[in-house]
């Protein structure tokens, strides 16, 4: 068979990728052509477009109105060279040839067709207009065209036809060629000047266009120098207000709240380095020192030592997974009512009645997370506890649709202006750089993120003497 000779076409099967034909391109339909063109070359088209639609607009009714303007001003003529013979005809002062010196033609018929009395000219034996377009398309004085050139006339005529006593009828006309003229060269002007005038109207919408897109460009440059090693540089911002200034100085906002998050995450990182270097630091030391005297080293201490750095380090892990969750969710993990007054009293419980002394407590039910509000307390009463003198007062209030959870100690307290500084994550005050007492200073940044994700707010004011946390979240619905 000559499908089995070498070379020799096979019988059709489905194509098969043999690796020699290129990748199909992008689509060549005419849209996603308009799509890969840039914005001033598609703002310059429409607006071409849209104006050759006006101009052709503005040309056609140029050429109706004037075409009517002209006729009709024809038609004036006429109709009053008509009146004037009917009037004279009426008067019996009609006399052959009629005088007339603007050109006007005009016939006159009696009752029987017969022309009477004309201009210097015309046509003596056939009416301009006939019988029947007199009785049915001119009645009363209106103008209607006729064919000059069987009268010697080139080019159409515009005749009104009136009626006079004795049933004579008057016909004028005059010639149309000077109107036709006008209008064809009007339209020649119009058709030379348009493309013309389009021509430059795009081009001008070309360099207006371009001259407004500038400062765009200016910020694709400006965005385009910007890199890692150059975080606190700005984008260029335009003189005009407008919306281009408005987006470069939006631009400039995001870029000054990266510049922010950045160098918060790089300061995280570095006192998150520095907070783990301790623990570990020490972890190796007291290993070491086992490992080289290990009959001389009491291992149950060693032991004890490395599991209390062990916790620490436990403790900050789970402090930077807690902070790391709330930054990216940015709301509790379960949305669901949670009895604060419950709430409170079993986690004040878990502390000695001697020193954490529970107040007043108003029913108050708040959505959230009841794990992430307990860990708020937690927080907050480990901070009391730990700088108190002798007491620590928790209440909890329900007013004006919020809950207002107060945790007050009789410690020294801390000065106005730190208040709000011992909010930021590894911020410990002086009194608290201990290792042991002071913690890594994630309680309070973690306090607040929590509140925050509620819907709430959290400060810290003097409580006289001590110092007082307050906390408000909003009360659930209903």
């Amino acid at each position: 068979m000559a499908a089995d000779r070498p070379g020799a076409p096979g019988p059709p099967g489905p194509a098969r990728d043999t690796g020699r034909y290129p990748p199909p391109g992008p689509s060549r339909s005419p849209l996603a052509w308009w799509r890969r063109k840039s914005l001033r070359f598609r703002l310059t088209a429409t607006a071409s477009a849209a104006l050759a639609l006006a101009l052709a607009a503005a040309a056609l009714l140029l050429i109706t109105v004037l075409g009517r303007a002209l006729i009709g001003s024809i038609d004036d003529v006429a109709y009053q060279r008509a009146r004037e013979v009917v009037a004279l005809a009426d008067d019996g002062r009609l006399y052959d040839p009629i005088a007339v010196t603007d050109g006007t033609i005009i016939q006159v018929l009696d009752a029987q067709g017969r022309i009477t009395h004309v201009t210097l000219g015309a046509d003596r034996l056939v009416p301009l207009v006939s019988a029947r377009a007199m009785r049915w398309r001119a009645p009363d004085g209106g103008a209607l065209f006729v064919d000059g050139r069987p009268y010697g006339i080139p080019g159409p005529l515009r005749a009104v036809v009136l009626r006079a006593d004795h049933g004579r009828t008057v016909i004028a006309a005059r010639p149309f060629k000077d109107v036709s003229d006008s209008l064809t060269t009007t339209i020649h002007m119009l058709l030379v000047g348009t493309p013309i005038l389009l021509v430059l109207l795009a081009g001008a919408s070309w360099v207006i266009i371009g001259r407004t897109l500038r400062p765009i460009a200016a910020l694709r440059r400006g965005a385009a120098e910007i890199s890692g090693t150059a975080r606190s540089r700005r984008l260029p911002v335009p003189e005009a207000h407008d919306e281009v200034h408005e987006l470069a100085t939006t631009l400039n906002d995001m870029l000054a709240r990266l510049e922010a998050a950045d160098a918060s995450q790089r300061g995280l990182i570095s006192d998150a380095a520095h907070e783990l270097r301790s623990p570990l630091a020490s972890i190796r030391l007291q290993l070491e020192v086992a490992l080289g005297h290990p009959d001389g080293q009491d291992w149950p201490e060693t032991a004890e030592g490395v599991l209390e750095d062990t916790l620490r380090l436990s403790r900050l892990a789970e402090g930077l997974l807690t902070l790391a969750r709330l930054d990216e969710r940015r709301r509790p993990a379960r949305w669901e009512p949670v009895d604060l007054a419950e709430l409170t009293g079993a986690t004040a419980a878990r502390y000695d009645p001697d020193v954490v002394k529970v107040g007043a407590v108003d029913p108050a039910v708040v959505r959230g997370d009841a794990l992430d509000l307990g860990r708020v307390l937690v927080n907050l009463l480990d901070n009391a506890v730990r700088h108190a003198a002798s007491r620590v007062t928790v209440e909890l209030r329900a007013a004006g649709g919020r809950a207002t959870v107060t945790v007050a100690d009789d410690g020294p307290g801390i000065p106005e202006a730190d208040r709000e500084r011992v909010f930021n994550r590894f911020t410990r005050l002086d009194s608290a750089r201990s290792r042991d007492d002071g913690g890594a200073g994630l309680g309070l940044a973690i306090v607040r993120e929590t509140v925050r994700a509620h819907g709430g707010s959290v400060h810290l004011e003097a409580a006289s003497p001590g110092l007082r946390a307050v906390v408000r979240l909003p009360l659930a619905p209903g």
